[in-house]
């Protein structure tokens, strides 16, 4: 069912495609693990390092050829992946500052820090959830790091406003990328 989704999808839009892993969606480790280990189509897929089994769903990802985010919300959990075996096998890593908090940068920052500390050098994306979105997304910029940006990590634009879309933010997120990235002239 995945295999076929992810087709469709690719497709249609002719873009890379990555689902989620979460336990959410299959609680029952074993069965999700199972599950997975039969994708051969998503380009990546998400591993939460909050979640338990998160080396073992990621590994079954990699053996049938799917791209791993590993998803670190703590530095607990960039703990979990240094000790995994995973570092340098992963597309990239994902820290997603996903709670609220007084200083989402900081957060962002200290998790980076302890990835490099641990020896983890995997590409990164960065990526905030409601107020965080946005101040996450301009650091990531300011450090040329990877970005998302969707309603998926905030309903609102940069302005306060309500976005319209998905395109609408990322239009925004380009318009950011434009004024904060100099001129080469």
């Amino acid at each position: 069912m995945v295999d076929e989704t992810v087709l469709r999808v690719r497709a249609g839009a002719g873009v890379p495609v990555g689902v989620s892993t979460g336990a959410w969606i299959e609680p029952d480790l074993a069965r999700r693990a199972e599950a997975i280990s039969s994708w051969r189509e998503p380009d990546m897929a998400s591993v939460n390092f909050n979640e338990d089994g998160a080396a073992l769903v990621a590994e079954a990802l990699l053996r049938g050829g799917v791209g791993v985010e590993a998803g670190i919300w703590s530095i607990a959990d960039a703990e979990r992946l240094a000790v995994s075996g995973l570092p340098g096998r992963l597309l990239r890593v994902l820290i997603e500052i996903v709670h609220p908090t007084e200083d989402p940068v900081g957060e962002a920052m200290e998790i980076e820090a302890a990835l490099a500390r641990l020896g983890v050098h995997d590409p990164v994306l960065v990526h905030g959830e409601d107020a965080a979105t946005w101040p996450v997304l301009r650091h990531g910029l300011a450090h040329g790091l990877d970005i998302r940006i969707g309603l998926e990590d905030s309903l609102y634009l940069a302005d306060g406003t309500m976005a319209g879309s998905n395109a609408a933010m990322v239009h925004a997120a380009c318009d950011l990328m434009t004024a904060e990235t100099p001129s080469s002239s």
